[in-house]
């Protein structure tokens, strides 16, 4: 298991679960990160196709603000697992633990040692994506197709201009600022 977008501004932390057959045979298997976009879009169809089972969790925005982004991030990779179709035997977890009965091993810089860690990288870090690009046609302002709700100098500049939307983590400092900010500017 693995998940994407702990440090994003906007939009939910996203985890996938992939339980990859012994002789995979996929190549170029690494952390998302490393990756570039069509090469990530290339292996996610493969990861998909050739994984014995594979599933997406996601942590909400509301959860994140609720319960911090380490909790939802854990939410968001205990519902991946809950969602495979097939129960695994042991879970490789990238750096942190989940609350499951299942026995897991957290390896640090999991993404980078362990190939079925990378594809669930991989297969998180697409959807995610997928997801930014939907909501850019939503608010275009914010360039989430370009910085995936990062808080990129653009997508901070959107937010002193637009304010946040409803997508936003209120909890994150930039975001926090600019609703205070906006308030502040009311009063």
């Amino acid at each position: 298991m693995d998940e994407v977008g702990r440090g994003c501004l906007f939009g939910p932390v996203v985890a996938a679960a992939v339980i990859l057959p012994p002789n995979h045979g996929i190549r170029g298997l690494n952390d998302s990160k490393l990756l570039d976009a069509q090469e990530r879009e290339r292996l996610d169809v493969r990861i998909r196709a050739c994984a014995i089972a594979w599933a997406i969790g996601r942590g909400e925005v509301n959860e994140i603000d609720q319960i911090n982004i380490l909790q939802a991030s854990r939410l968001a990779m205990r519902r991946a697992v809950e969602a495979l179709t097939t129960r695994p035997q042991l879970l490789l977890v990238d750096a942190v633990t989940v609350e499951t009965a299942i026995p897991q091993k957290a390896l640090i810089k999991g993404d980078a040692r362990s190939h079925s860690i990378a594809a669930a990288s991989i297969v998180a870090k697409v959807f995610r994506d997928d997801l930014m690009q939907t909501w850019d046609a939503e608010f275009p302002e914010y360039g989430l197709g370009r910085n995936k709700g990062y808080g990129t100098p653009e997508h901070k500049a959107a937010l002193e201009r637009w304010g946040p939307t409803a997508l936003h983590r209120r909890t994150f400092a930039p975001v926090r600022q600019m609703e205070l900010f906006t308030l502040g500017a009311g009063a």
